[in-house]
């Protein structure tokens, strides 16, 4: 609110101020939208003070109504390279595990990355996942996504789904306190922190994108399907977008990596 006050000290003070502050951090301050939102929600209860203790006449914020367009920004992804070292650096790690302990976690963390780099899969869908969402006939995942709406996943990569196979014939060497599908050590079930700390220690041991998160693969994922050919409605509907306006975000960066293709290799360029 200092901002504020500070503004109206050197401006007349009426049913206008409103418009013209918000006038004055869009043209003067260069604020973005998102900065200029936050400065709202502080006014609107300063006006309300303003008004309850009398101080002006009529609240002069609730006589206007303000709309930003939401900046959609793009989604941060994994190179193909980046994405085969987490991969590769966890089986390094199974394959040098020394302890029954240290071969059942990277057991798991192996099943656990994979899945999300195979399905595009959210942290919290992968946490949830239980015993019997996983049907062994038809080599799928039932997934729980936001909203209570369900989809199924199908495991297209046979290695991914050995890996999965592998983890849960070892998950039993706990004792388990649950039915979900991936577990700490201690039996309880995996929390989205957990897996937040499990891909954290891994991309520092591959040396990978420093910046990354786990939501990093799920873009991934959603581009490179995009990039290969796979169509848009599709997409959206593996990822359990409930929009396909969500899911178009991707095609931008598909455009960007083609533009960078084409300028590096086409041959036209040099003719």
């Amino acid at each position: 609110m200092f901002d504020f006050c500070k503004y109206a000290d050197f401006n007349e003070f009426d049913k206008n101020i409103v418009l013209n502050y918000i006038q004055y951090l869009f043209e003067n301050r260069k604020l973005k939208d998102s900065s200029i939102r936050r400065k709202l929600i502080s006014l609107k209860l300063y006006f309300e003070f303003l008004t309850e203790r009398k101080y002006i006449e009529g609240n002069y914020f609730s006589r206007h109504t303000f709309k930003f367009k939401k900046e959609m920004k793009l989604p941060k992804t994994l190179s193909v390279n980046e994405s085969h070292k987490l991969l590769s650096t966890i089986e390094n790690q199974l394959n040098t595990s020394k302890t029954s302990i240290q071969i059942w976690k990277s057991t798991r963390d192996l099943a656990l990355i994979d899945i999300l780099i195979s399905t595009g899969i959210r942290i919290g869908e992968a946490a949830n996942i239980s015993l019997e969402d996983i049907v062994l006939s038809e080599r799928t995942i039932l997934i729980h996504g936001k909203g209570r709406k369900q989809r199924l996943i199908y495991i297209s990569c046979q290695q991914t789904w050995r890996n999965l196979m592998n983890w849960l014939k070892i998950r039993k060497d706990k004792s388990i306190n649950t039915n979900r599908l991936f577990i700490n050590r201690y039996g309880d079930p995996i929390s989205i922190h957990g897996i937040e700390y499990i891909y954290r220690k891994i991309k520092e041991t591959a040396g990978i994108n420093t910046k990354s998160t786990p939501h990093y693969l799920r873009h991934t994922f959603a581009t490179n399907l995009l990039a290969n050919g796979a169509d848009l409605r599709s997409v959206q509907e593996i990822l359990g977008h409930s929009s396909v306006a969500t899911t178009e975000i991707y095609t931008e960066v598909t455009v960007g990596r083609k533009k960078q293709v084409l300028n590096k290799y086409n041959y036209r360029n040099k003719l």
